[in-house]
């Protein structure tokens, strides 16, 4: 059987991305660690037809959020100069996926649908991380542990806005939130440094860029 190369691995594994394909791990660990969103018919309040929009717009984001942060670390991984890295970035990306089947299952049992938009975003976000990656492990990992940090608040502003009786986005949302304050914490323990003051700026802005279209398209 052919070897395969690394980045034949990544074209693999971004191709898997792209159609929303859950890998095996996923598959049997599907919401285990979640039994307070359990997939009943109902949730125990239901939802307004008006509820049901805007948290499915919420989770679309954060959809489209999971599609980026997995080719992010894809790209990265793909340039790493360390083994070590490059294994913690495609073990983060597979949590990432995790989660992405999370919010897709949300997504529809809301009645809505992930955006259209998201290979765009995957693109961009692989380019980044290519990007971010030659520079060096050190600033790979400190776009890494950025990247984190903006989107556990980008997800804490979600609970906010969030029906209070939608308990199953919720959980999904909290869980979603722990493993991205973890994967934050991992990259500066690898050596992740504090970027440049523009650049987290810059991210605040394409972020936001994202999150107000992948909201409506």
């Amino acid at each position: 059987m052919k070897q395969l190369s690394a980045f034949d691995q990544i074209i693999g594994r971004f191709d898997k991305i792209l159609r929303g394909l859950p890998s095996k791990k996923v598959v049997q660990n599907s919401l285990p660690s979640l039994p307070s969103i359990e997939m009943d018919s109902s949730d125990p309040v239901p939802l307004s037809l008006a509820e049901q929009k805007h948290a499915a717009s919420l989770m679309r984001i954060n959809h489209c959020g999971e599609v980026c942060a997995q080719a992010l670390y894809l790209g990265q991984a793909l340039v790493a100069r360390d083994q070590k890295l490059a294994n913690q970035l495609y073990k983060s990306a597979e949590e990432e996926q995790e989660h992405l089947q999370w919010c897709k299952t949300r997504i529809h049992e809301l009645g809505g649908r992930p955006s259209i938009l998201n290979p765009l975003w995957a693109l961009g976000s692989f380019g980044i991380g290519v990007t971010a990656g030659l520079f060096s492990d050190k600033i790979s990992l400190g776009f890494l542990a950025e990247t984190e940090q903006q989107v556990s608040r980008h997800l804490a502003s979600h609970l906010q806005e969030l029906p209070a009786h939608d308990t199953k986005s919720q959980a999904i949302i909290l869980k979603m939130r722990e493993d991205e304050e973890r994967h934050a914490k991992d990259a500066i323990t690898l050596g992740g440094v504090n970027l440049p003051k523009p650049i987290p700026k810059l991210m605040q802005f394409f972020a936001k860029i994202m999150t107000t279209t992948t909201r409506y398209i």
